[in-house]
């Protein structure tokens, strides 16, 4: 057995046991602290932190565009990709307090295919139920792993739905890549009844609690499901904040789930969706919003000051925003974001 380490994070004050043979963002997960993170696989930074204390630790490999090699040798580290060889403190440069201590369970799970529908001309609605165990608990918002049958690699992606208490069941919105390794399994494979592999739950893009702020929601492609799941939350508890969903499309057939959204508009009070083309047609027949999501964000908000803005898409889009809702008002600590990424990074969600 692997000797363990005690891992202490700075400036909350936590400690944790890790293996030598585990990651210290793994451990954390495993003992119910959750810690900001992303990729889980050592290219997005979302996980950086600085070693207080101690210095034997090894990384797996990791990208130097998330960890330039000067800010290594400066004492800077991925807990996604750290395993500690000696006791460690660890100050943690991106963290929400709200969050880290209400860590759910990582769990492992089969499931089923129940449907693969698409619900774009590029995006595939999938729905999965639980076989084993028959419920996994997740916050609105999160995701989890699914393995990629019949390799080593797993592909991260968001449920749409609030919950799988009642129904078993687990939905994702999917955008499918040509040469994605599990996009283009389901778009030519993957059928009803199959069985896939999948643990979770992962990610802090979730509602925070205590807070009536106004939100923002900025979204485009498969951003959608984690930015759904939260709507459709809000909408079950009676959450009744301002909020404005700015959802950014290409064309007209880029669109989807505009009818349950324009329901939701009647159901929460407060919330409106406001869908754009950046590049309609004439056969689209669009009277909307034009352009680029974040161009129409600017037109319509002027004044964020005190909101909280939830950002889900193509990484372009992401690194787009967040500098714009900075300049709107936004605090940086109140900018939760998720980046999609595509064939050949860690993750396709």
């Amino acid at each position: 057995m692997a000797d363990k380490h005690v891992v202490r994070f700075e400036p909350v004050g936590i400690e944790i046991e890790v293996g030598e043979d585990e990651t210290i963002l793994h451990a954390a997960f495993q003992q119910g602290i959750m810690l900001m993170h992303g990729c889980k696989e050592g290219q997005c930074s979302s996980c950086k932190s600085f070693i207080l204390d101690g210095d034997d630790i090894e990384l797996d490999r990791y990208s130097t565009f998330a960890l330039p090699d000067y800010e290594k040798e400066e004492g800077f580290t991925l807990l996604c990709r750290a395993h500690p060889y000696e006791d460690l403190t660890i100050e943690l440069l991106n963290f929400d307090e709200d969050m880290i201590r209400s860590g759910l369970p990582i769990q492992q799970a089969v499931a089923e295919v129940v449907s693969n529908e698409p619900v774009t001309h590029d995006m595939r609605h999938l729905v999965i139920r639980l076989v084993e165990p028959r419920e996994i608990k997740f916050f609105p918002g999160q995701y989890v792993d699914i393995a990629v049958p019949g390799t080593d690699a797993t592909r991260s992606f968001s449920m749409a739905n609030t919950s799988c208490r009642d129904s078993g069941q687990l939905e994702f919105v999917i955008k499918i890549y040509p040469d994605g390794l599990f996009s283009h399994f389901l778009d030519t494979r993957l059928a009803v009844g199959d069985t896939l592999n999948l643990t979770g739950p992962y990610g802090v893009f979730t509602l925070r609690e205590g807070h009536d702020a106004d939100l923002i929601f900025v979204g485009g492609g498969a951003g959608m499901a984690p930015i759904l799941s939260l709507l459709r939350s809000m909408s079950e508890r009676g959450i009744q904040r301002k909020a404005t969903y700015y959802y950014g499309a290409r064309r007209r057939r880029d669109l989807c789930f505009e009818k349950e959204l324009r329901a939701l508009e009647e159901s929460v009070p407060g919330f409106r969706f406001v869908p754009a083309l950046s590049e309609p047609t004439p056969d689209d027949a669009w009277n909307g919003e034009a352009g680029l999501i974040t161009d129409v964000v600017q037109r319509f908000e002027s004044d964020l000051k005190g909101a909280h803005a939830y950002v889900c898409g193509p990484p372009p889009m992401v690194e787009a925003a967040m500098p714009l809702l900075t300049v709107l008002g936004v605090a940086e600590k109140r900018i939760y974001y998720d980046k999609f990424t595509t064939t050949g990074d860690a993750a396709e969600k």
